[in-house]
């Protein structure tokens, strides 16, 4: 921890490269992807502050769309989409994802109820390998399910009709750093 906090004591000492982002946000892209400690969206892209507005869920889950029980990601989505303009939306699965594992291998996950229950909005179970440990073909299928959820957003929906909008499913390798993007013209994950 002491790293951590020596760096966020460091990190306040250039106000100067900061002072703009105090008039707002304005992201192009909102970038969604696993709470896995080991994904970080800055790194992979290069981003800087201000210009990937982020959600991040256990498995990159993108939950069904309803207006009668709102959930943070929805308004999170709702938010980037109608407020901030982004005109980006990547869902990033990774290797070794834990959660898309789990559903993979059909884990009992009696002992987390909360990771259950939560697992259960993945929509399905993913096709894949089981003995598998990068489960990679299970979490690029799983990315495709969490974008064509997506498209069931109003906001979403309204902005592809509009052309204001693009959709992209990612792939991260974390044992080597590789990103992979969804081509539809071929049907497979390629190198960016």
């Amino acid at each position: 921890m002491q790293p951590l906090i020596d760096n966020a004591r460091d990190f306040g000492r250039r106000p100067e490269e900061f002072a703009r982002l105090a008039a707002g946000q304005s992201p192009e892209v909102l970038f969604i992807t696993c709470s896995d400690s080991r994904v970080v969206p800055a790194l992979i892209t290069g981003a800087r502050p201000g210009q990937l507005f982020e959600l991040r869920t256990a498995g990159n889950i993108v939950p069904p769309h309803t207006s009668t029980h709102p959930t943070s990601e929805a308004a999170t989505i709702e938010y980037a989409v109608q407020v901030l303009g982004v005109r980006d939306i990547v869902v990033c699965g990774h290797s070794h994802c834990g959660a898309v594992g789990a559903l993979v291998r059909g884990d009992d996950l009696t002992a987390v109820p909360a990771v259950r229950d939560w697992l259960a909005h993945a929509a399905h179970r993913p096709s894949g390998a089981a003995e598998d440990p990068e489960v990679a073909e299970a979490v690029q299928c799983h990315v495709l399910t969490q974008l064509l959820r997506l498209r069931s957003y109003p906001c979403v929906e309204r902005a592809l009709a509009r052309d204001r909008l693009t959709l992209h499913g990612w792939y991260y390798e974390v044992h080597t750093g590789a990103v992979r993007a969804y081509r539809a013209e071929t049907d497979s994950f390629d190198s960016l």
